[in-house]
């Protein structure tokens, strides 16, 4: 990466383009020769579109971690999310103390954190560590004080209609 100074950008709200947006990222990134992952927190459906997607593009690689839809805590299954949530992670830590990558996106990073799966304070040492020339990309509804104290460009994407809420079916390529 040719900057100095390391990025950090952060997509959250409830509205939809989090992920999109994130991926855009990725496109510019393997157009300008960059390596990028992808690590997705709360994912976990090997059909989708920017699956298939990244392994046509060079130096892009995206890799799911989570476990589906977060149930509630005291749920049965939710501690099996949490465990899931922490090796992305130590994923996220191996691939940052690595310097294999130029741009790292945390897909659902702020979801998981919100939810109760992953403690701010440890995303945000394992973040703050990052060097120089790295940018970073977060993702998902509910970004915490701290995550967004970190971040130096924040947009807030807000839902002001959706078509799911009328009965629209989630779509190939527009959903997944």
């Amino acid at each position: 990466m040719s900057a100095t100074a390391r990025r950090v950008l952060l997509f959250t709200g409830d509205g939809k383009g989090k992920t999109t947006a994130a991926l855009g990222m990725l496109l510019r990134a393997s157009g300008h020769g960059l390596r990028a992952l992808m690590l997705q927190f709360i994912k976990f459906d090997a059909t989708t579109g920017e699956l298939a997607s990244a392994a046509r593009l060079p130096g892009i690689e995206i890799v799911q971690t989570g476990r589906g839809f977060v149930p509630k805590p005291g749920h049965p299954k939710f501690q099996e999310h949490v465990e899931a949530a922490r090796a992305g992670l130590r994923l996220a830590a191996e691939a940052l103390s690595a310097g294999k990558y130029d741009m790292l996106v945390l897909d659902e990073i702020c979801t998981a954190v919100s939810k109760g799966l992953l403690d701010e304070k440890a995303v945000v040492e394992t973040l703050a560590g990052a060097k120089a020339g790295i940018c970073l990309v977060l993702t998902g509804r509910g970004a915490t004080p701290g995550l967004l104290a970190l971040a130096d460009t924040a947009t807030e994407m807000r839902c002001l209609k959706h078509g799911l809420a009328s009965g629209i079916s989630a779509q190939k390529g527009v959903e997944f």
